[in-house]
């Protein structure tokens, strides 16, 4: 049977449609998940997608980290279950204490929108691990707020442990510290990457000339594999 990977919607989620059709381009089971619905319907793996989730009031993710879904979401990535979150869900996974860091305004307080090439630093998880580590791969990237920002302890703590996912290559687009584009927890099952992959996942609507990238795919890809092996 096909894994299943829920994709949380929140009030203000937009890129939970990319998600899920990303999952079934995988060949995983796609399962929409409520915000105000408590349980997780027995997925294997959750991804929380892009958006401004709850109109990004206060501070982005800080109000979604109390939806009732995220109890359940919090206590799987506790268990070991996949946990992905795409830039506004890595804000969630900030606030909700399951990643380190915060993510803040651009540098630049400008909203930036376009094709970013990554290398891939960590393979060592569940949503990596079909790449090779060091791999150069383009995905698009949106935010607003994405800059990536920690202690320096935290900051030498993630690069020590092998714990950066995901660095900017090319330019650093929004003033993240060490170029960092992604994390992981010490564990590995839970994942923060604030460019969005799920919009390079099918040739003719990704990144490229002629949209033929889908360097992204392989971020759904794993997770099946990760999980029925």
């Amino acid at each position: 049977m096909p894994a299943r990977v829920g994709v949380v919607t929140f009030p203000g989620s937009l890129d939970d449609g990319d998600a899920l059709r990303a999952v079934a381009r995988a060949g995983a089971e796609a399962v929409p998940l409520w915000h105000a619905d408590p349980s997780l319907h027995g997925v294997d793996a959750v991804i929380l997608p892009g958006g401004f989730s709850y109109g990004d009031y206060l501070r982005c993710g800080a109000i979604a980290r109390f939806s009732p879904v995220m109890e359940a979401v919090v206590a799987h990535a506790k268990d070991g279950g996949p946990v992905l979150g795409i830039c506004n869900g890595f804000q969630v996974l900030c606030e909700s204490h399951l990643l380190p860091g915060a993510l803040v305004r651009n540098d630049r307080m400008k909203f930036v929108c376009r094709d970013q090439r990554l290398r891939v630093e960590s393979t060592s998880t569940p949503w990596t691990a079909s790449y090779d580590e060091g791999q150069e791969i383009v995905v698009p990237l949106k935010n607003g707020e994405g800059c990536f920002v920690a202690a320096e302890a935290t900051l030498d703590e993630l690069e020590g442990e092998g714990r950066v996912v995901a660095r900017y290559l090319g330019g650093n687009p929004n003033g993240s510290m060490r170029d960092i584009a992604g994390i992981r927890n010490a564990r590995g099952n839970v994942v923060g990457l604030m460019p969005h992959p799920e919009h390079a996942v099918e040739p003719g609507f990704g990144p490229g000339s002629d949209g033929s990238g889908i360097d992204g795919l392989g971020f759904f890809a794993l997770a099946l594999e990760s999980l029925t092996a």
